[in-house]
């Protein structure tokens, strides 16, 4: 039996804001180059996994595979032990020739989500709150709230409707784009619906933990989310280019990226309804143009995916929540530790934590989330095994055969720069017993 790792869609509603769809091969989740637990991050300056990396070939094939998936525009930025690369393809704004690059600003998803995520951590490090509390000490009217707990919320296991699919959401997005959505407004459809399982007895991703996540910030921190992030994050890494813009803002800052999708934002949020053959066929053919969702307000997003960066930015940022400058020792362990595999039945299978994915093949390990929202893609990660930095975006959410375009990239690019490449069919061991 074989287990290959490639960009797909769910038949179930996909995670809105994340790079979705992955499936992860039988490796060993967890263990990196150098044979070490997830719990410890192992740095090394070994290039031994690594492939010579070429400038020439990384742009070739950044500018082949967004045109052939019609992407605008795409930008890919990798820093290893060989130098920083860099590829920018195609153009910020459709019908111009702007090229975009590593300090184009654009919508970050669900990236967002390891910012608010880190601000609990750090709040649980002060002894402000306890991982174990339950949501109802901070926020009230949580159904089950007494036995949700916060490490519930950051893991994705409350059970918990996904207020995203709610169909009024995007019904709302293509029909006002200003709309502004408050946190309560967004709880209050999640919690119109049944949770979906028992507190932490099962995984499931939802934008609705994190809505909480960013209120309990709030109450705590005695400060709005957005100046808890700028205070505790941005300020101490020097990210000048990364914010969680005020309610009213749809405007992007200068220079950025238009963002695009085909269809309904639906296709985004929930991943429905599928494309179809005229669509697709018209796509191709230039005759059919994508929407234009730069100037939706994002405020359904918030704490969970609300922010707007760059790529040189992001690079900063997941390196330093991946090799520990964010939390002390202790926490940082904590935080590593925090990643079980979404599925019990799937032990290496992918993996969730603290706002933190763990994505391994071969023996290489990677830690990354993923933002998807109406007319943005994109992909952060960190090796910290082998000193691999990378950030990938697009300005078209999916394909029109539904692929999440960021996704594809990047499974490119590592296919390009490891030896064992995430793309190559694993024999599964089990298979021979």
């Amino acid at each position: 039996m074989q287990t290959i790792i490639r960009p797909s869609r769910p038949s179930r509603p996909r995670r809105p804001f994340q790079v979705a769809g992955l499936l992860f091969g039988p490796a060993l989740l967890g263990t990196g180059a150098t044979g070490a637990s997830p719990s410890t991050p192992v740095a090394s300056t070994s290039t031994a996994t690594l492939k010579p990396i070429s400038q020439v070939a990384l742009q070739t094939m950044v500018a082949s595979t967004a045109r052939q998936m019609l992407i605008p525009g795409a930008v890919v930025l990798l820093r290893t032990p060989q130098g920083e690369f860099t590829a920018a393809y195609g153009t910020t704004q459709l019908g111009t020739t702007t090229r975009p690059d590593i300090n184009t600003y654009f919508r970050i998803a669900s990236n967002t989500k390891t910012m608010t995520a880190a601000i609990i951590v750090q709040l649980a490090q002060e002894g402000k709150l306890k991982f174990s509390d339950p949501v109802s000490k901070y926020v009230t009217g949580v159904p089950d709230g007494d036995h949700i707990t916060i490490a519930e919320l950051l893991e994705m296991r409350s059970g918990l409707y996904n207020y995203l699919e709610s169909p009024k959401i995007a019904a709302t997005a293509d029909r006002d784009m200003s709309k502004v959505w408050t946190p309560a407004e967004l709880l209050a459809i999640a919690f119109a619906h049944k949770s979906n399982f028992a507190p932490g007895a099962d995984y499931e991703y939802s934008n609705t933990n994190y809505i909480l996540l960013g209120l309990i910030v709030e109450k705590i921190d005695g400060k709005t989310l957005a100046k808890a992030m700028r205070v505790r994050l941005f300020e101490p890494l020097g990210l000048r280019h990364t914010t969680l813009p005020p309610s009213n803002v749809t405007a992007l800052p200068k220079p950025y990226s238009h963002g695009y999708m085909y269809g309904s934002a639906s296709v985004a949020f929930t991943g429905t309804p599928p494309y179809s053959a005229a669509v697709k066929a018209a796509a191709r053919a230039g005759t059919l143009l994508p929407t234009d969702y730069t100037n939706l307000n994002t405020t359904f997003g918030w704490a969970a995916g609300g922010a707007v960066s760059n790529a040189s930015d992001l690079a900063t940022w997941i390196k330093a929540l991946v090799s520990g400058r964010l939390f002390d020792a202790q926490y940082q362990r904590r935080w590593i530790g925090s990643l079980r595999p979404e599925d019990p039945k799937k032990p290496r299978g992918q993996q969730y934590g603290y706002g933190i994915i763990l994505l391994s093949w071969g023996k290489n390990s990677m830690y990354y989330h993923g933002g998807e929202t109406a007319g943005y893609n994109s992909f952060i990660g960190y090796d910290p095994a082998n000193k691999v930095t990378l950030v990938v975006w697009t300005n078209l959410t999916v394909t029109v055969d539904e692929v999440p375009t960021a996704n594809a990239l990047m499974l490119k690019v590592l296919d390009r720069i490891y030896v064992v490449s995430p793309l190559t069919p694993t024999p599964d061991p089990r298979a021979s017993h």
